[in-house]
């Protein structure tokens, strides 16, 4: 898994994240168990984007991104974050991820 993740840009990277993180708001939405799964391979993924080399300068936002999401989608966040928020954020790269593909 870890080769196949490497291999991926930043952007598909993020994009990939951003799609647990999407299915994680939809399922938390209907009080699916599937919600924490999404949610715990979201982290997954995060986790992986961390420890991609190229990826070393880029640290700084990957990890407050990953701080945010868990603080938010577990009920401890003083920040006001909404699913919505999470989607814009996402959004953008799977966009961005389409143009380059």
């Amino acid at each position: 898994m870890k080769k196949r993740w490497f291999k991926l840009s930043l952007i598909e990277q993020m994009a990939n994240i951003g799609s647990e993180v999407f299915r994680a708001i939809k399922w938390q939405n209907k009080n699916s168990p599937d919600s924490q799964k999404a949610f715990y391979r979201a982290l997954e993924l995060f986790e992986l984007t961390l420890a991609d080399p190229k990826n070393r300068l880029r640290l700084k936002e990957v990890c407050r991104a990953k701080e945010l999401f868990a603080d938010w989608y577990l009920g401890d966040s003083p920040y006001l974050l909404f699913a919505k928020d999470w989607e814009k954020y996402f959004f953008q790269f799977n966009f961005a991820g389409r143009l380059h593909t």
